[in-house]
């Protein structure tokens, strides 16, 4: 276990450090000059003055080598520190906090939904191979896969919003305003949820284990509880981890169409407006959390059941 640990925690540093250097590398990547782009976003005049260039360059430390600016801004990323908005002034980590903050609130609630609904059907339906039941949940959840969020978002305001009156439309101003958006982007993680726990607790209930414990006079139930589900659950945690971390970055079309103020927008918004320290510090916090969430999934799965990893060699 402690190796398995250690060995995660070399693969989290490494991918937190290669992914810190193309964050940095961002004004660069883009093919034109960091200073120039920053005074373009300040002003509407295209027309750039050198004078004001190579005082910027010097405020900002851009006039030294590329490794000082480097480790320069690695520092004041690791305190938390990425500068302020170009667009509103305000400092970016109080930007990150706020629409982190909401969009692990949408994230958690609609993969917690996602997951206690999934796991109940998924496993009924591996109870019930090729019957009625199990066909009827296939169906359904191969549908909820081909819905996209772009398509159902504006369906349920309609119906919900316009004309049952039952909920804001937009906004995030209550516990209501938490519903429609967090259904939004529940129903394509419960289909493929449903899909991975079906699958997984078919293959453990034909296990031999499962059927010694059967043999020792264990009712199906709680065979089901006490062996197949903490073994069949293993694919569904790190499919979660997978989903959480996409729903993070990858909910902007959903944050936009409900005005959200969450981390999709807010990075949205600062591309559409070239605010680099907002994009370098909500990138890096996004990855930064994908990863760091996924290690622990690891962790955790190996903590749940250690056999597997032996099983997988990863020991």
């Amino acid at each position: 276990m402690l190796r398995f640990a250690l060995r995660r925690a070399v693969v989290m540093i490494a991918t937190l450090f290669v992914v810190s250097v193309l964050t940095f590398l961002i004004p660069y990547l883009s093919g034109g000059d960091p200073v120039r782009t920053i005074l373009r976003s300040q002003s509407s005049d295209r027309a750039v003055d050198p004078a004001a260039v190579e005082a910027m360059k010097a405020e900002l430390g851009l006039d030294q080598s590329l490794l000082a600016q480097y480790l320069s801004w690695l520092g004041r990323a690791v305190r938390g520190d990425f500068g302020f908005s170009f667009t509103s002034g305000t400092p970016v980590e109080q930007l990150l906090g706020g629409a982190l903050g909401v969009s692990l609130t949408l994230a958690v609630v609609a993969l917690g939904t996602a997951i206690l609904i999934a796991v109940p059907l998924g496993t009924l339906a591996a109870t019930r191979p090729g019957k009625k039941i199990d066909t009827s949940l296939t169906f359904l959840t191969q549908g909820f896969v081909a819905v996209p969020e772009y398509w159902l978002a504006p369906v349920l305001v309609l119906v919900f919003c316009r004309y049952l009156g039952w909920l804001p439309s937009a906004g995030w101003n209550s516990p209501e305003s938490l519903i429609l958006p967090a259904l939004t982007l529940m129903l394509r993680p419960l289909a493929y949820f449903t899909r991975v726990t079906r699958a997984s607790m078919i293959d453990v209930l034909e296990a031999p284990y499962i059927t010694a414990a059967r043999g020792r006079g264990l009712s199906s139930g709680r065979t089901l509880v006490r062996h197949g589900l903490r073994n069949g659950l293993l694919p569904v945690l790190t499919l979660a981890s997978l989903w959480f971390a996409g729903l993070l970055g990858g909910s902007v079309v959903v944050e936009v169409m409900f005005a959200i103020p969450g981390m999709g927008q807010l990075v949205y918004k600062a591309v559409v407006n070239q605010d680099v320290p907002v994009i370098q510090g909500g990138l890096l916090c996004l990855v930064a959390l994908a990863v760091v969430v996924s290690t622990l999934t690891d962790l955790l799965g190996e903590v749940i059941n250690p056999t597997a990893g032996a099983r997988h060699g990863t020991h």
